[in-house]
């Protein structure tokens, strides 16, 4: 019976414990080395790490070491209006791995459809949550079978830069933003 009692009152120590810092505020400060995000992005797309490479490169060079970043695969499609859906983890040195999920509609001049496999370089997070919200952007395509392509899309501070290597068949320019949430939604808005 005490210790019955003894393991009720640990378990709800542990839920009244504060969050811990990473989770709760402050800065997640540990940058990824451009070396290091190349060969994460290796292992996850394979054999096409050329055209991430020069991507990444691009990306360190315009805004610094990110401090956070997903990896992921979306879909999308349109015809002048779209939506993308996506799934991913995002990876941290502090604050460890975190799974997210990301809708969104579009509006442009654009025409088709692709699937993807996503690095986003995440910029400026200061805790795990930031992640979550909408990030408005305008994305360009013009591919029939494949390749890479890089967007920024922004919330408040924190920046994202999405590199995708994806197949299909797009042609156009939008408009849109991506809402990132820890739950799946079929709900582009």
């Amino acid at each position: 019976m005490f210790k019955r009692l003894a393991l009720l009152v640990a378990l709800l120590a542990a839920f009244a414990a504060p969050v811990p810092a990473a989770f709760a505020q402050g800065s997640l400060s540990d940058s990824f080395s451009g070396d290091e995000l190349v060969e994460s992005g290796k292992n996850f797309f394979g054999s096409t790490s050329q055209g991430l490479a020069s991507l990444v490169e691009r990306a360190v060079s315009q805004y610094g070491l990110p401090n956070g970043y997903i990896l992921g695969e979306d879909a999308g499609g349109a015809l002048f209006a779209g939506a993308r859906y996506g799934e991913g983890r995002v990876y941290t040195r502090n604050a460890g791995q975190y799974s997210v999920f990301w809708q969104g509609p579009s509006i442009g001049f654009d025409i088709g459809g692709d699937g993807s496999k996503v690095m986003m370089l995440v910029y400026n997070l200061n805790q795990i949550q930031d992640v979550l919200g909408r990030y408005a952007g305008v994305a360009g395509s013009a591919y029939v079978l494949g390749g890479f392509g890089m967007t920024v899309i922004k919330r408040g501070d924190v920046v994202m830069v999405p590199i995708r290597s994806g197949v299909g068949a797009r042609l156009g320019l939008n408009i849109g933003y991506l809402n990132f949430t820890s739950e799946p939604t079929w709900n582009p808005f």
